[in-house]
């Protein structure tokens, strides 16, 4: 009874196709749903650090100052938590897998400035600073005022 099913499937394996692809010369194609690695698109990332913070690995980290983005493959787990908690949706997963290597490589992205962003970004600063700025004079003469109303009751109670 063995040799008979061994039969069957041996004979059925060599008329029809094989169930492998050759890889190199076919492209595999990958389901709607695969969850290959992360992709930045550095152009829309804010540097907010939210994908740092919520990667369960640690594999991402931002710096904000230098604006720039880097992700140790080897730590992902392609959990997609990065690109579910992005504000900007500037991450996605892409649908084919991390090429593997014998070396652990970092991969970092960096935002380089235009000179108007540059300029947008200091006049957003010094507008910041003088907003303030005007917030503390306000503060400042407020206490002020109040000090004075202060004043001018202790006198009528001094007088009396």
């Amino acid at each position: 009874m063995g040799i008979m099913n061994f039969t069957g499937t041996t004979l059925k394996n060599l008329f029809s196709k094989p169930a492998t692809k050759l890889y190199p010369s076919v492209p595999q194609d990958y389901k709607e749903r695969t969850r290959g690695h992360v992709v930045n698109d550095i152009d829309t990332c804010i540097f907010c650090g939210m994908c740092m913070r919520k990667c369960p690995t640690g594999a991402i980290s931002v710096d904000r100052n230098t604006r720039t983005w880097q992700i140790d493959r080897m730590n992902c787990v392609q959990c997609a938590c990065c690109v579910k908690n992005c504000p900007k949706n500037c991450l996605s997963m892409g649908k084919e897998y991390t090429t593997p290597d014998t070396e652990k490589t970092i991969d970092v992205l960096q935002k380089i400035l235009t000179p108007e962003e540059i300029a947008a970004e200091e006049a957003a600063k010094k507008a910041q600073q003088e907003k303030i700025k005007a917030a503390m004079e306000a503060k400042k003469a407020a206490e002020a005022a109040k000090a004075a109303e202060a004043a001018k009751t202790e006198e009528p109670a001094k007088a009396e």
